[in-house]
């Protein structure tokens, strides 16, 4: 997504910097799965970064002394939590079985198409015909990437996975933001996480034998990705999103990519293939005119 350099000076420091912190833990999360797998199943390895991250909230959230949430708005927290942290990292393991690290990130980062099209029917917003032609772009290049991924000649069907999981967290934020007017972003932040985990539990049939038989490395790997990531990179997530407009938040997510090839080929030495790389910059392309020309 294009970057609206005007609405940067508006951003104070505190939210400039939960911004870069944010960015920084998740561009370092697409590598940190792909080191997990190495001894983990998927939805193992999503339950126990989220078992961390709840953990960590729960002693964080203490100390801010987090408040329990309204009755009446548990049905849509809990699906936000579904949504957010179920869907989003159950699949974005399971797609990272085979999708590396960089493809998947540049996946991940035609997300803001999925929320200007949910904009456009749930929020009412029109987009203008540059805006149809920008996901088009976008889409053209999400399919580069998988091809990319499985070698150029067929279709990568994990690539799904990873799309599905963009559109699930893009969901996530459109829901979300309006809470943010009624409850603190740190109280928000532990509800959706918390409510994400307890789905996460279905994953627990021999979820012990993988933590028995894993290397420490992986394990290690996990934990990382449960604290910094997940528990403190959620935090300063939902802090930026509740001083800022969704729409110019989600627009820093195009460095992400770029960041993650860099800590993948550093962490891991796995760089995405060249069609891979071309399709990521045909989706961001295709996001740019969306958010400079068709909205």
């Amino acid at each position: 997504m294009a970057i609206d350099f005007s609405k940067i000076k508006q951003i104070d420091r505190k939210t400039a910097l939960a911004l870069i912190i944010t960015l920084f833990f998740w561009a370092s999360a697409f590598a940190g799965i792909r080191a997990g797998l190495k001894s983990y199943e998927p939805g193992h390895l999503a339950l126990l970064r989220f078992l961390v991250a709840s953990t960590f909230l729960l002693i964080y959230g203490s100390y801010k002394k987090v408040k329990l949430p309204e009755k009446k708005d548990l049905p849509m927290i809990l699906l936000i939590g579904f949504l957010s942290v179920t869907v989003y990292h159950a699949l974005l393991s399971y797609g990272e079985v085979t999708v590396t690290a960089g493809a998947a990130s540049l996946l991940i980062a035609s997300g803001p198409i999925f929320t200007a099209l949910l904009a456009t029917s749930i929020l009412g917003e029109r987009l203008k015909i540059w805006g149809w032609i920008g996901i088009f772009v976008s889409f053209f290049g999400v399919s580069l990437i998988s091809l990319g991924e499985s070698g150029g000649i067929s279709f990568d069907p994990r690539a799904i996975l990873i799309l599905i999981a963009a559109f699930s967290t893009s969901l996530s934020f459109v829901l979300q933001k309006p809470y943010l007017k009624k409850y603190k972003y740190v109280d928000l932040t532990a509800y959706t996480i918390w409510g994400g985990t307890i789905f996460l539990l279905i994953f627990l049939p021999s979820f012990l034998n993988d933590i028995r038989t894993a290397s420490i490395d992986s394990t290690l790997s996990i934990i990382y990705l449960g604290i910094f990531p997940a528990g403190i990179a959620y935090l300063t997530w939902t802090y930026a999103m509740a001083k800022m407009p969704i729409s110019v938040l989600t627009s820093f997510l195009s460095i992400s990519p770029f960041l993650s090839i860099i800590i993948a080929w550093v962490w891991l030495g796995e760089i995405p293939g060249l069609l891979s790389i071309v399709g990521g910059l045909f989706a961001i392309f295709g996001v740019t005119l969306v958010n400079m020309k068709g909205r």
